[in-house]
């Protein structure tokens, strides 16, 4: 009889694991190991047998992969892959499953609920009332959605319905993505436009792209002189794509009118014992914080556990998960052979 296999969930502290995700791997027979996985001391100490790897927000580096000697698959509960080591991965012959479109609708409206709150400056109005002060502004700053340019960097799942919603209020939309072509746009009603153009030009900007070598840190000084002193950054994508300490210094110089953040680079939001706040954007009344929630809902979050633990019964049951992000990787164990056209 072979034993059980050994399936290690990370981040199992702060994201814990619910009594359905348990039913999934239950039944697998799997003996299920829940750890937080804080470091790579710990993660290697509880993977190094594992058969399977779920990973919410945790760190893979390559020391902990190289050495994994049992490992078939390490199934993302999410979509971006960025601290997974993925190269080391394939070397070893290591399916990495994720979900590309498991937060697309969630994301897509919390970019819009964040797009809206800078527009109608709801957090210096909730403010204000609070203070039972009428503001007395008038109306400058407000205006009507219809007369404004939304810049969305990437043009994907996210982007495509980031876009969708931005019409609905009568937006024109700027996209720009190397794989939009005339026809892609022409049938989603956007405009191609190369970087420059979208910084001059957003009123609102989108950063929506995967976190790649070319991407991190795309958004700059330089990016930032570029742009309207009144547009708005709404950045749900990654954290990483901006730099930080360069948006506070822009915010704080008026050299853009405001920032709406998701999403952070250097803020764990994750962290067990809470985070600091001591970043100069945490001290700017124009920029509205929301903790990393908007890939967040009961639907979004049940449908991922499921379908990530099927990845792994599909794995260990030597078939090919529904989205191997590394598809060139040629497993170290038996498996079927993809079928054409499978992603």
């Amino acid at each position: 009889m072979s034993a059980a296999p050994i399936v290690v969930r990370l981040n199992a502290r702060t994201l814990p694991m619910t009594d359905a995700e348990r039913g999934y791997l239950a039944a697998l027979g799997a003996r299920v190991v829940e750890i937080e996985g804080a470091t790579d001391d710990e993660i290697l100490a509880a993977c190094r047998e594992a058969d399977a790897i779920l990973i919410i927000a945790a760190y893979l580096r390559t020391p902990v992969i190289r050495g994994l000697t049992r490992c078939k698959i390490i199934s993302r509960i999410g979509t971006g892959v960025d601290k997974i080591d993925i190269d080391e991965a394939t070397r070893k012959g290591i399916i990495v499953n994720n979900l590309p479109n498991a937060f697309t609708e969630e994301v897509a409206d919390h970019t819009l609920a964040l797009l809206l709150g800078a527009a109608r400056r709801l957090k210096f109005l909730d403010g204000a009332i609070r203070q039972g002060v009428r503001p007395s502004i008038g109306v400058a700053g407000f205006h009507r959605l219809a007369t404004q340019t939304v810049g969305i960097i990437g043009f994907g799942m996210i982007g495509r319905a980031v876009a969708r919603r931005c019409q609905a209020f009568g937006l024109r939309v700027l996209a720009s993505d190397p794989c939009l072509t005339p026809e892609l746009a022409a049938r989603a009603g956007v405009t191609i436009a190369d970087l420059d153009t979208i910084l001059a030009e957003s009123d609102y900007l989108c950063p929506l792209c995967p976190l790649l070598p070319a991407t991190r840190g795309m958004l700059a000084m330089p990016q930032f002189r570029k742009m309207k002193p009144t547009a708005v950054l709404v950045n749900t994508g990654r954290g990483e794509l901006t730099n930080e300490d360069d948006l506070a210094v822009a915010l704080k110089e008026g050299l853009i009118r405001y920032a709406a953040l998701d999403v952070f680079g250097g803020v764990n939001v994750f962290a067990e014992e809470g985070f600091p706040t001591t970043h100069p954007l945490f001290r700017l009344d124009n920029v509205l914080l929301t903790p990393h929630f908007g890939a967040s809902s009961e639907e979004a979050d049940a449908d991922c556990r499921r379908r990530a633990a099927q990845a792994v019964a599909d794995t260990l049951a030597g078939k090919w998960p529904e989205h191997p992000v590394n598809p060139t990787v040629q497993p170290w164990f038996p498996i079927e052979l993809r079928r054409e056209g499978c992603r």
